[in-house]
């Protein structure tokens, strides 16, 4: 018998799909969505802006642009029910673990859940989820605080909104930038493990929803999208600033331990994300007064980049190092930072899962690295 091809492992190289949502060149650091640099859309772009591009391949003049904004506001709006259930879920109940069941429950509410052939009325069940998901991670929060949700608004942005049913209050501007610039950066990112794993779904002929809850719970892992929260929790061990070095020395030069938010499986080059948000981290965290975690991430990264060990295994700050900054400076809760990642990333998702519909079925093959040859013996 030949033996069977090898294969790296995770797929690493193995092409799945054409796409044209987004191009990850990790080799030079280089994000792009649909044509647009990441950092011309961070720098000026709306989220619904980007989600209209991640569908349309093009940007919306105006008057689309106000319809997709309105049509996501228009049906963010949660049903009293779901609400009810989320009411009656453990206080303590991981956020993304509830996210992925009211995703679920979702699909029950809407009448056209089921439909996967139509392309047309698949957007708009994906532009309903964005508002939705963005409703029920606001109102998580609150619920799980004891505070009763607030409705979305119909005339507010996607991040305006977040902000305004997070805190009930008129939304900050400086808060609300902040949250879509995050927004932008996370909503797409090639084929990532959720995307692959929605992906996978929607080939076999299910619905969006469950598409959805394949991604959520994907990015659930700690290896993917709670990557943010372990690099916040590393930052909160250091404490100060003036404990970077001995920590550095002790647990990362011994080799007990890995810097979280500094590496990333495609990136051998700064991610062009982290930049980006560093900018922004730096903004808030001045405007606070509260330089603590800022300055503590700076001086590990500055260590890390003079260090041999990452200079030659061109290990650089990924986009979960200062997003942890960032959200945390907008007084989140860490546990909350990856329901926000999927909030973000249903964008990416849904517009992958539109481009499988109707793809052929995807089933990689194994190579089977057992015994052969054994004889059944009933049990004595």
């Amino acid at each position: 018998m030949s033996e069977a091809p090898k294969t790296k492992g995770g797929l690493e190289g193995a092409v799945v799909a054409d796409i044209t949502t987004s191009l990850v060149d990790g080799e030079n650091g280089r994000l792009v969505y649909a044509g647009y640099e990441i950092e011309d859309l961070a720098a000026h772009a709306s989220y619904e802006e980007v989600v209209f591009l991640l569908f349309k391949t093009r940007l919306p003049n105006k008057k689309e642009l106000e319809e997709i904004r309105s049509e996501i506001a228009s049906h963010a709006v949660v049903p009293g029910r779901i609400l009810e259930m989320m009411k009656r879920l453990p206080p303590k109940a991981n956020p993304m673990a509830v996210l992925r069941t009211v995703v679920s429950a979702l699909a029950h509410y809407d009448h056209d859940s089921e439909n996967l052939t139509d392309k047309t009325k698949a957007y708009h069940t994906a532009l309903r989820l964005i508002g939705q998901i963005t409703t029920v991670t606001a109102a998580w929060d609150r619920i799980r605080k004891g505070l009763e949700p607030v409705a979305p608004r119909v005339d507010l942005t996607l991040s305006e909104n977040f902000v305004y049913m997070l805190t009930g209050k008129q939304p900050d501007k400086t808060v609300a930038d902040a949250f879509n610039v995050y927004m932008v950066l996370l909503a797409e990112h090639g084929m990532n493990a959720s995307t692959f794993a929605a992906r996978v779904t929607t080939a076999t002929g299910s619905d969006m929803y469950s598409a959805v809850v394949s991604a959520i719970g994907t990015l659930k892992g700690p290896s993917h999208g709670g990557a943010n929260a372990e690099a916040m929790h590393m930052f909160m061990e250091i404490d100060n600033p003036e404990n970077v070095e001995k920590w550095f020395t002790q647990e990362i030069k011994s080799g007990n331990r890995r810097i979280m938010g500094i590496g990333h499986r495609i990136y051998k080059a700064l991610d062009p994300r982290a930049e980006v948000l560093k900018q922004h981290a730096v903004k808030m965290c001045q405007a606070t007064g509260n330089t603590r975690w800022l300055d503590i991430a700076v001086k590990l990264a500055d260590l890390a980049r003079a260090d041999d060990y990452f200079i030659e295994r061109k290990l650089y700050p990924n986009v979960d190092y200062y997003s942890a900054i960032l959200l945390y400076t907008l007084d989140l809760d860490i546990d909350m930072f990856t329901p926000l990642f999927a909030m973000s990333r249903i964008a990416g998702w849904a517009a992958n899962i539109i481009d499988q519909m109707g793809g052929r079925l995807i089933r990689p093959d194994a190579n089977y690295v057992g015994p052969l040859g054994l004889k059944y013996n009933a049990p004595q």
